[in-house]
């Protein structure tokens, strides 16, 4: 996930870990990994940040521009949710990640961590939290849905929004119910309550904790 202005932090990670061109390419055909940044359009289309995307992609080919969203810090949710429809009905994966794009990744010590879940068709993987809900306005972190938390202090577990990844299945599942998935203040939150109410398998994966280092660890952030 990257955003306007943010240039700086996809260069770090084509040169970290991601590969531009032919490495980015021997990825996709050596590992059976596809990394792209994903991006919604300028709120005044054919603008000034709307033509950097689109020149840096001419140069790049690793963008997947969302027309449909309108790029913003209130749309994270509605992101997310677009960005697993359309990676659920362009590529026939085993799992699908979601990563900012201020996070480093292992790409081999993924590969591995994934390889020991292919056997479990709905699994939610990442560092799991639960986290305060937030009722005042003038928080950062407000949730104008605060009552509907079981004791209006704690949200339900899900995966810190750094990354986390999901199965084939619910990517699926996603792009399917996309018109009627509920999202709430926060991206991390509403992928979480996607799952809730399905047979989802849950796995607190510490290696994806990428705000704290651990050994193995899968992502670190920057």
């Amino acid at each position: 996930m990257t955003r306007f202005g943010n240039k700086n932090n996809r260069d770090a990670v084509r040169k970290a870990w991601m590969g531009t061109g032919a490495i980015l390419k021997k990825m996709e055909n050596e590992k059976g990994i596809v990394a792209r940044f994903v991006i919604g359009k300028s709120a005044n289309p054919g603008d000034n940040m709307d033509r950097g995307i689109d020149n840096e992609n001419r140069q790049s080919n690793d963008f997947i521009i969302l027309d449909d969203l309108v790029e913003g810090t209130e749309d994270l949710p509605k992101k997310a949710r677009l960005f697993f429809t359309h990676a659920a009905e362009r590529w026939d994966a085993e799992f699908y990640a979601k990563v900012n794009d201020n996070i480093y990744v292992t790409i081999d010590a993924l590969g591995t961590a994934l390889a020991a879940h292919f056997d479990k068709p709905r699994a939610y993987i990442g560092c799991m939290k639960s986290g305060q809900v937030y009722s005042e306005p003038s928080h950062k972190w407000y949730e104008p849905d605060w009552w509907k938390f079981g004791d209006k202090k704690s949200y339900f577990r899900h995966a810190s929004g750094e990354m986390y990844v999901i199965s084939r299945a619910l990517a699926k599942f996603v792009s399917i119910n996309r018109s009627i998935l509920r999202t709430y203040a926060h991206d991390d939150v509403s992928a979480g309550s996607w799952f809730l109410g399905l047979d989802v398998l849950h796995v607190d994966e510490g290696k994806f904790c990428c705000s704290s280092w651990t050994s193995g660890a899968i992502c670190s952030g920057v």
